[in-house]
């Protein structure tokens, strides 16, 4: 759903984009005490439902929405929000808490109660909207970290900002595919940072967000030679044997995962250019040309040379 207000004239879009919100979201009423302001208002929303969640590009110009207790009383579907920041600065409150996120920060708000989201100029924010038996935790706790600013540089909170850039980037080129759902490490990483906020352990939810951490930590080392089970371990403060039944859970060891990432991309550049096989071995954390091959040719059957002239031909 895409409703983009820029078209309509001056005077028009204020109200036009109130509406919008309203009926993507939850009710809501928006505020400018500015009338000059109001007339110019310009903005857009573009939506699209991931399984039971929604997440909504939402933009604007400056401006207040509230959630009101008698908006509540006329419709409570029970839904929480999260809203990253993508440009501007946003100040959300709610139970007695007020806080102010920047571009990479989220904050959660609970759609069954009051709250405020104040916007001081242009802004731009992906938000996601889900029931709240996605969180493992409930209403309760989850009243103890609402309004609270997650700073998206550091921790399980960059991990969570950074998966959900990295679906809003998606909804940016067009509509994602149908029948896609937010993927559970965005839920697993959300509640092992609520549970840690909160200070309501979930061993559960921990080792899950611990098992993305680490993923994303050999995505970003993948091209390292010497990157090594032990110094995975070491860099995550958990010993090896740990970290190896992490990924014997899912029936996986922790070399042949990276293993076949650094093939899966020796593969891509193999179909994309003519780049030196000896040249994507390094590139790929391999130590020779030779060893590439052979891990390759175990992989795919086939000689890595003898892969890129099929694709030729």
């Amino acid at each position: 759903m895409v409703h983009d207000v820029r078209s309509l004239a001056d005077g028009e879009r204020f109200d036009a984009w109130t509406d919008a919100v309203s009926s993507s979201f939850v009710p809501l009423a928006a505020e400018s005490d500015d009338p000059d302001l109001r007339r110019r208002f310009t903005g857009s929303l573009v939506s699209q439902a991931l399984g039971s969640a929604l997440v909504t590009t939402v933009s604007g110009s400056a401006v207040t929405v509230a959630r009101t207790p008698r908006q509540i009383a006329a419709a409570d579907p029970g839904f929480v929000k999260l809203g990253l920041q993508l440009h501007g600065r946003g100040v959300i409150s709610q139970d007695g808490r007020t806080s102010a996120i920047d571009p990479g920060d989220f904050a959660l708000y609970d759609t069954t109660r009051p709250y405020r989201l104040s916007f001081a100029g242009d802004f731009r924010q992906f938000v996601v909207m889900f029931p709240i038996d996605a969180l493992p935790i409930d209403r309760d706790r989850l009243a103890r970290v609402t309004a609270q600013r997650f700073a998206g540089g550091a921790g399980l909170a960059a991990i969570e900002s950074s998966l959900l850039g990295a679906v809003s980037r998606q909804l940016d080129t067009g509509p994602l595919p149908a029948g896609q759902s937010l993927s559970d490490a965005v839920f697993d990483v959300l509640g092992a940072a609520l549970a840690e906020r909160s200070g309501t352990g979930d061993d559960a939810a921990g080792r899950r967000a611990l098992r993305v951490r680490i993923e994303a930590y050999i995505a970003a080392h993948i091209g390292d030679a010497e990157l090594t089970v032990a110094r995975i371990a070491a860099v995550h403060h958990v010993s090896v044997r740990l970290l190896q039944k992490m990924f014997e859970e899912r029936e996986e060891t922790v070399s042949g995962w990276i293993r076949r990432r650094r093939l899966e991309a020796g593969r891509r550049q193999l179909a994309a250019g003519d780049a030196p096989v000896s040249m994507i071995a390094a590139r790929w954390g391999f130590r020779d040309a030779a060893s590439f091959t052979r891990a390759f040719r175990r992989e795919y059957g086939v000689a890595p040379r003898d892969y890129r002239a099929a694709i030729d031909r």
